[in-house]
């Protein structure tokens, strides 16, 4: 109700109310923002293209990642310092779960491929399409701090796991096949991405119901990008810009019933959509001077990254008549 009550306070309330804002805690605790982040990266190992090892040895890497961050953030420790320790943490365990895996029930080496998954939860996607969705509207201050401060985070957070994979002697490889069928690939995508957008969600602070809502919507955008490629043969960025429109859509539809603001439904949705595993094997290959393979990895990235705010910004030009105008 800022827009409505502005002209009637001075600036130091204007202060007051923002300083009280910041002062209200989270609604999550740690450990609950940990199972948010295993349960998040657990389905973003099968819609990746990882199986059940895989997706067991991610959750509990991401789970132990992400609660080591919130620790760090609820005593404000430095950025850096916390994404260090988090991807570390999410590395180290997924590698050590795999490495007890191999011994006791004799899993084949090429499931170490999902150690990338287990630190995904660290890729600001919410910051990287918001900033989008600033810089179209030519609120320029915002949309660059907010890209700054998404590059921070994946540089530091890519350069982490490029160490760790050299210290721990694991190697981006792709996934074994998943042998079934078309119908159960929809599905199962369905019912993935519901999960990982609800525990991205989640993980941004978001209560229960609005979590869910933006589950539902980022389980059709999703998988219908997802099946774009398959089927259709789509690029992965004009797949992308379909999810995301699709997204921007459904969400214009929803928030009138849900009485969340648009883009509290839409970023979630999508966050899910970020190619964090492009970037990271675009930073792997960059360190092992591999570097043809390492700019195809980072434009295909770069792409999908463009399309994904792009998406949002003409659902929204099309539904919202005061996005649509300037002044």
């Amino acid at each position: 109700d800022f827009v409505s009550r502005c002209d009637s306070l001075t600036c130091e309330q204007v202060h007051n109310e923002l300083d009280d804002i910041e002062k209200i805690h989270g609604l999550y605790s740690p450990p609950v923002l940990g199972l948010a982040a295993a349960l998040a990266c657990g389905a973003f190992t099968f819609l990746l293209g990882g199986g059940l090892t895989e997706m067991i040895c991610a959750f509990f890497g991401a789970g132990i990642g992400n609660y080591v961050r919130s620790k760090f953030t609820k005593h404000h420790l430095t950025l850096v310092l916390g994404i260090v320790a988090s991807v570390s943490a999410a590395c180290l365990s997924y590698a050590g779960l795999f490495e007890l895996a191999k011994i006791l029930f004799n899993i084949k080496m090429r499931h170490e491929a999902g150690y990338i998954c287990a630190m995904l939860f660290i890729i600001p996607g919410f910051p990287f399409i918001t900033s989008g969705i600033d810089l179209s509207k030519l609120d320029m201050r915002s949309g660059i701090e907010r890209l700054t401060y998404a590059l921070i985070i994946i540089i530091v957070a890519t350069m982490t796991a490029w160490l760790m994979a050299l210290i721990l002697h694991l190697t981006p490889m792709d996934f074994l096949p998943l042998h079934l069928t078309l119908w159960q690939f929809i599905l199962f995508r369905l019912a993935a991405s519901f999960c990982g957008v609800f525990g991205f969600s989640v993980m941004f602070n978001s209560p229960v119901r609005l979590a869910a809502s933006a589950a539902v919507i980022g389980a059709l955008a999703n998988t219908l990008r997802l099946e774009l490629v398959d089927l259709v043969s789509f690029p992965p960025a004009a797949a992308a810009f379909v999810g995301a429109f699709t997204a921007g859509i459904l969400a214009s539809l929803l928030k009138k019933y849900v009485g969340y603001p648009r883009i509290s439904i839409t970023v979630p949705s999508i966050v899910i959509m970020v190619p964090g595993l492009y970037l990271y094997k675009a930073f792997y290959n960059l360190g092992v001077m591999s570097l043809e393979t390492s700019a195809s990895w980072l434009a295909s990235a770069l792409l999908i990254i463009l399309a994904l705010p792009l998406g949002l910004i003409f659902a929204r030009i099309i539904t919202d008549r005061s996005f649509r105008c300037c002044t």
